[in-house]
Order: C-alpha cells, then structure tokens, then sequence
C-alpha cells in the first residue's frame, strides 16, 4: 500500500504530520478537515474509535496497508519480548523505514519511492523491497549511479538524526547500529493502543 491522497488532509484528520509539508499544514490548522472542523466541539470517543484512531496513525506513518500492518503485529505477538516493543522495531526495521531515518528521503512516501525504483544496496546487494527487514549491522549505500541525484542531497541537508542509524554522507551509506527503543523512535501514536485493537 502507498498512500496517493491528499497529505495534508489526511494529516488534519489524524492530528499527526505525515510528511513535512503537512508539519506546516498542522501549525495553521490544527483541527479537522471539512466546513464543521473548526469550532467543532470533539466528540467523545469509545474505546474501539480510539484504538482505530492509533492504529490509522501508525499505519500512514509508516505508509503501509492493513494487511501489512496486521503481519506485523503477528510476527511480535509471537515474540517473548513485550509485543508493542516489538511491534515498534518491526515497522522501524523496514528498508523505507531506515532510508527515512537515514537521512535519505524526506518523507516515508518519498523512501519508499526510492527503494522500488532500486536506488539502494543491502550489504552489497540490491534491494528493491520497501519493507526488506534490515537487521542489526546491515549496510545500507545508495548506488554509485544515484548518489549524484539531487534527492538525496537535498535530503541529507535537511535530516533529522536518530541515535539508532548511524549515517556517512561521504559515501552515503548507513547502517543499522542497534534496534531501537520507543522513545528514540519519531512517531507519534500510542503502540500499546493498536496491539489492543489486534488483541481483542
């Protein structure tokens, strides 16, 4: 799955940022899309709209579809580690995942773009997986032909750094230093609450 629609607005309505441009559309209008969104007095809301709503905001986050997501949740379910830990690691592990943080793209949308178009080696090898599981120690280079695209180093200008990937400009390249924990993670959503909605 990769998301097509309007960013900004579906941004408005999950009260998270989806991509950059979207940060600034949240800072002016921060509340719902729509001629009511304004104003509007929120709703209570029950236990199981609160859980879509977490769910929702993970999932665009890592622009991935509910299939996925659901794979995802399986495969920490099955774990001895506590599973929104794991959840967490799982979504932070994938290829896109670690191009975004890497400093490579500047938006999940755009990472995952890149990845299928092949622009990326794992360990010497090309990968064009978007959700490829790097693990620990895995080097991630984009390819010598790409490097001289604008993308990436208007990117790179622009990164944010995670303790987790450790980046080299130089020969733009990365690699996976250590699984990360919730709190080094820049996501914003309540983990615990979608493993709740995939539990009940």
């Amino acid at each position: 799955m990769s998301y097509r629609g309007p960013k900004a607005k579906k941004s408005r309505r999950l009260g998270v940022a989806i991509t950059p441009k979207s940060q600034r559309y949240l800072e002016t209008r921060g509340f719902p899309p729509g001629q009511h969104g304004k104003g509007r007095r929120p709703s209570k809301m029950s236990d199981y709209g609160r859980q879509l709503m977490e769910k929702q905001r993970i999932r665009f986050q890592y622009n991935i579809g509910e299939k996925q997501l659901r794979r995802a949740y399986d495969k920490a379910s099955r774990s001895q580690e506590p599973t929104p830990d794991v959840l967490i690691q799982v979504l932070e592990t994938r290829l896109d995942s670690v191009v975004l943080r890497a400093g490579f793209a500047r938006s999940i949308f755009a990472a995952r773009q890149y990845v299928n178009h092949g622009h990326f080696l794992v360990n010497g090898k090309k990968v064009d997986v978007p959700s490829y599981a790097v693990k620990v120690g895995d080097e991630i280079k984009v390819k010598e032909k790409s490097k001289s695209l604008d993308c990436f180093k208007n990117a790179l200008a622009m990164a944010e750094k995670v303790p987790y990937v450790v980046t080299n400009e130089n020969d733009m390249s990365c690699r996976l230093s250590a699984l990360p924990t919730r709190e080094e993670i820049p996501v914003v959503g309540d983990v615990a609450t979608v493993v709740e909605f995939y539990s009940r």
